[in-house]
């Protein structure tokens, strides 16, 4: 797992959070593409259709699809998604193009209601927790982020064309219900092309006055 100090905040995690990149903090890190201008980095929640947003064991209809939010607002603890009847939660979100998802901030509720790990599903449309338990492109263990300093790196050569993807937040750090407050991600994208429909029309029998062709029959008469 690799995650990423994507600023110079404290973060919620302390130490051992795998791999950190502290640019620009006085320190060094295993990665150094942490993005200059992170506000334009993140902006691929203008990319999510949200109105088509499914976030399932919601304890307020449609609260799920507002944790989306631009990356100066990422701080703001309202609105938020909490869980209804047990910790778990888990988002369907579609895109309206194409993505390369490179990276992932979580901002969960506070103290132990901020979700332990998170799996990801890419392009499996409207899953259940049904099938949340089928094998997984990529799963975290999280961290405690309520700054929005740490980054889950993902898979780019698996996260490279992603039409869809599901996040399932199986648990948290001991609270009956999970809180989230903003997701964001970070990546490129690419205009998904807009096929049109070619209507073709075949005949089911051929009509002998729309062919031009001389049609003989077994006599070796013409047929008109």
């Amino acid at each position: 797992m690799d995650v990423v100090m994507s600023g110079c905040g404290s973060g919620g995690g302390g130490g051992g959070h795998g791999h950190h990149n502290h640019e620009g903090c006085g320190g060094g890190g295993d990665h150094e593409h942490t993005p200059p201008e992170l506000g334009i980095a993140y902006s691929l929640y203008k990319r999510i259709d949200t109105d088509n947003v499914e976030c399932l064991n919601e304890a307020e209809d449609e609260s799920g699809k507002k944790v989306f939010k631009p990356w100066e607002e990422r701080l703001t603890r309202e609105p938020f998604v909490e869980s209804d009847a047990d910790e778990e939660l888990l988002f369907n979100i579609p895109f309206t193009d194409n993505i390369k998802l490179k990276g992932i901030i979580v901002v969960g509720g506070e103290n132990g209601h901020h979700p332990s790990k998170m799996t990801l599903f890419k392009n499996r449309p409207h899953m259940t927790f049904d099938n949340v338990n089928t094998e997984a492109d990529q799963e975290f263990e999280l961290h405690r982020d309520a700054d929005g300093t740490l980054e889950y790196t993902t898979k780019v050569v698996k996260f490279s064309s992603v039409s869809h993807l599901s996040l399932h937040f199986p648990s948290n750090f001991g609270e009956e219900t999970t809180k989230i407050s903003y997701i964001g991600f970070r990546g490129e994208y690419t205009k998904a092309h807009k096929h049109g429909v070619t209507l073709c029309t075949y005949e089911a029998r051929p009509m002998m006055q729309d062919h031009k062709e001389k049609v003989m029959d077994p006599t070796g008469k013409q047929v008109m």
